[in-house]
């Protein structure tokens, strides 16, 4: 790797973590590509020459930080007992434990989900395909195993259970609520979701 690429990789690094930081800190609306530059120690348009955009840098710290955690997942997946939708709430469970421990980026990405001017690089909340596709897996195998009924409409499930799940952390938003209490309803929302999901 030429001294180049290395510096870029190094900037990139370095605008991420600021980036995550600030977002966490003060918020997605109140921060700037300045004061992300200003934290990284780059000029801001070092920022712009490798992100399109501030959602760009929302999207790739997201990204970047959920990597490792759903790599675990996958893996943890394949190897979780019980019926579906305790899989389901324990699935659930750890993702609100770690995204509860910088729960105002995670709020920022959903809100910026909503922008009406995302680039075509972002990928916004619910576009993630690996978390996804760990719940149609499990949809799928309930199915397989009667727990699901057969004429279900996973997709519509999947899109239900990401809407409940994007839903509660406004309670963290108002300071009302932790990963502990979100699970918990989290818990009872997919109970519920599946109480008309059963073979008739």
């Amino acid at each position: 790797m030429g001294i180049r690429e290395t510096q870029k990789r190094e900037t990139r690094r370095r605008v991420l973590e600021a980036a995550r930081d600030l977002f966490n800190e003060i918020g997605y609306e109140e921060t700037t590509i300045r004061a992300v530059a200003e934290r990284a120690g780059v000029s801001v348009g070092s920022v712009f020459t490798t992100f399109a955009s501030k959602a760009d840098v929302l999207s790739q710290v997201m990204d970047d930080r959920v990597d490792a955690l759903y790599s675990e997942l996958e893996h943890v997946a394949r190897h979780m007992r019980g019926s579906v939708v305790d899989r389901l709430c324990s699935l659930f469970a750890i993702h609100y434990d770690f995204e509860c421990r910088r729960v105002r980026l995670f709020l920022a990405h959903i809100a910026a989900s909503f922008s009406p001017t995302l680039e075509a690089s972002t990928v916004p909340y619910g576009r993630n395909h690996r978390f996804k596709g760990m719940i149609i897996d499990m949809l799928r195998e309930g199915q397989t195993r009667g727990e699901v009924r057969e004429d279900a409409d996973l997709e519509l499930i999947l899109d239900t259970l990401m809407g409940a799940y994007a839903w509660n952390y406004r309670l963290a938003a108002a300071g009302r609520a932790d990963h502990a209490d979100m699970t918990a309803i989290m818990e009872r929302q997919i109970r519920l979701i599946f109480h008309g999901l059963l073979p008739r």
